[in-house]
This record gives structure tokens, sequence and C-alpha cells, in this order.
């Protein structure tokens, strides 16, 4: 049944929200590292994590590692039938996407694709005044986003919300990156009207590589990267022995490379990218297609935002994730750098599980438009 909008306002009153002084409980789904948490607490203090849910125990260790003992780590499912829902003002997170993607295969089937539904679960249960979700821009032409629509209609399970969905480029919002998602910011029909955050940047004034390396009044990320292997240290989560916890900082890791890769990245100009290999050193597969992505092995470009960091930027082969000069991929601080976490942020987990948690993230400066717009809402 629908809270009235004076009890609301009511609750609201009593929580101290009115006026711009109180807490805003936020309640975070799939939330991987952290990564619009964090851009919300960089809008405003008062948001505060009463529960965090994350499948993967080491994206779920660092969550821990940052904001405390809040999170649950297991799958939504199980933490909805163990665990009673906390009340919470905001409700954010991004359920995964790979069904969606239209990198590689999709499949309208994939039981992944169904995960909103659980989110869309606990917002009834929670009942927030406002709720965040993120995704890929294919979600708004699959099948699953028109069944996501019917929720909201009367008798549906959001019947007291409604939303508006639109794609957002992270770098219009002070990211050094052009990476485009599908943000889904829904409000209860009793509550104040909450707008999509407006452009703050233009293609002519986006932040660049250069900014996020050596910009921001912080040192800059040195042009080599000496270590190979994460920092010693462990730490026990959830049942598990895991590498860490490191400052972003800490991760300026390279790699060691063949030397057919080396000769394939000092033969890659600035700017430049597989086609611009000779014959020689080009893979056979390359040779038989000559049409089709020039990011593949691409280095990035000082003056321009970066290419979208995903799961896999520390392979060169898998994107434009070369360095504007050196002969190696970015580093894990690097597309830290890239995301927008501070460089105090903590990590935990193998390279390999750091580097999903750094390229599934939503980028922090995102999020931080988003925090601002539902603060606003709040103080309205």
């Amino acid at each position: 049944m629908a809270t009235s909008a004076s009890s609301r306002t009511a609750a609201a009153s009593d929580r101290g929200l009115n006026g711009g002084a109180g807490v805003l409980r936020v309640l975070d789904l799939f939330a991987g590292a952290g990564g619009l948490t964090a851009g919300m607490h960089s809008a405003s203090s008062r948001f505060r994590t009463v529960r965090a849910v994350e499948l993967e125990p080491e994206a779920a260790a660092t969550y821990q590692a940052n904001y405390g003992d809040v999170v649950h780590c297991g799958p939504i499912q199980t933490w909805l039938e163990q665990e009673d829902v906390p009340e919470a003002d905001v409700v954010v997170g991004g359920p995964p996407c790979q069904g969606f993607s239209t990198l590689g295969k999709q499949d309208v089937d994939d039981e992944r694709n169904l995960l909103w539904r659980y989110y869309a679960e606990t917002v009834r249960r929670a009942r927030p005044q406002y709720f965040v979700m993120e995704n890929v821009p294919a979600f708004l032409k699959s099948p699953q986003f028109a069944v996501f629509t019917d929720a909201f209609a009367s008798g549906g399970a959001l019947e007291d919300y409604e939303f508006e969905a639109r794609v957002l480029n992270a770098a219009d919002h002070g990211a050094a990156q052009v990476r485009k998602r599908v943000v889904v910011l829904g409000r209860h029909k009793d509550a104040s009207a909450v707008a999509m955050p407006a452009a703050t940047h233009t293609p002519e004034t986006y932040r660049t590589v250069r900014e996020a390396f050596e910009g921001d009044g912080r040192q800059a990320v040195p042009r080599h990267a000496a270590e190979l292997d994460l920092p010693p240290g462990t730490v026990e989560r959830f049942g598990r022995t895991m590498p860490g916890a490191f400052k972003a900082s800490d991760l300026h890791i390279g790699r060691i490379y063949t030397d057919l890769s080396l000769e394939r990245f000092r033969a890659i100009p600035y700017g430049g990218g597989r086609f611009d290999l000779p014959e020689e050193l080009e893979a056979p597969c390359w040779r038989k297609h000559r049409t089709g992505s020039g990011d593949v092995m691409g280095r990035l470009v000082w003056e321009k935002p970066s290419v979208t960091i995903r799961t896999e930027f520390f392979k060169p082969e898998k994107g434009r994730y070369l360095h504007p000069t050196q002969n190696r991929a970015i580093t894990h601080f690097e597309a830290a750098r890239i995301q927008g976490f501070d460089d105090d942020y903590k990590f935990v987990g193998s390279k390999s599980a750091i580097a999903r948690q750094i390229g599934n993230a939503v980028p922090i400066p995102l999020g931080k438009a988003l925090g601002r717009q539902i603060l606003t809402a709040f103080d309205a």
C-alpha cells in the first residue's frame, strides 16, 4: 500500500532530512567495488550505506575495506530470503549486464538478465524515496526493459514509483573516459521531482588521459611501471584468504611481455593501433580481417579521454589500452585513476579480480553527479 505524502514527509522530518542536515540511508545492490557509492560519498558525506550486497567475495572484501562491515557476500536472492530488507532513503545498484551487452554473444535467456527483478523487489520492500539503477545501453532495447516498465503500472511491484531512463556519457560529467551507460533514475510518487544530471563537460572540455595521470593536484603516475607483482599482504574475508588490502597507488604494476609483443608495441605510433603494424608483426587473424575495430592494440592519447575501461584493460589485444608513450598496457593504478578512484581507495583480490572490480565500476564522477541530483531533490 502506498505511503501518503504527509506520512512520508513526517518520517523525513523525524530523520532530520528536511533542511539538509540528516543522514541519507543507502542500500547498494550488486555493489562491486563500490564505485557508485564512492561517487555519492564524494557528492556528500550525508550518504551512508546501511547494507551492501555483492556476489563476488573479492569485490565484497574491497567494499568492506572502504565502507566497513555492511556487506552481505552472496547472491541477492539469498539475501532477500535470509534478511529483512532495511528501510532506506536511496537504493542504488547495477544488475549484471552480460546478457544485454553488445560485446560478444547476446543471450536474451541469460539468467543474469533477470537479476533486475531482485533489485525491483528490494525497492518494493525498502520503500526508498529515490533509486538509481545503471546498465548497458542495450538494456533499453531488450525484452526485459519492457517487463521492467510494466512493473510501474497499476498493480505492478513498483506502482508507487515513476522513473526516467537515459543514456549518459561519463565524460559529460567529468570522467576521463568515454563510457556510455543507461541510468534509470526513479522516485516515489510522493517524493520531490528529481532530474537527470546536466552535462558539465563538452567534447572540447572533456578531462583527458593526461589530466587523469598527471593532473588534479595529485602526484603524477610514474611513466615506468617497475613492479610486476602485487605488494605483500593478505586479509581474511568471508572465510577466504585474499591478497590485500592495497591502495590504488600500490597497483602501478606491469606485466612480462613476449619479445613479439614488445616489437608490436614499438611499431605502434602515438595514437595508432593494429592497422599501423607491418604485415610481419600482424597476427594471422588480423591479416584476414582488414576491417573492424582499430582500437585493438591501440594507444591512448594524452589530449583526449580514454576509451571505456573494461575488465581486461591490462591486455592490449582487447582494446585501446596501450600507454600513450610507454611500450606497455596501462596499469591497474592508471585504470583506477581513469575511473576516478582516489589514490588511497583500497582493493582486495588477485590482479585479475581487482581488474574486474575496476572495469566494472561506475565512474566516480558519474556517481557524484547522480548523488548531487538526489541530494538536491531531498533538500527541495
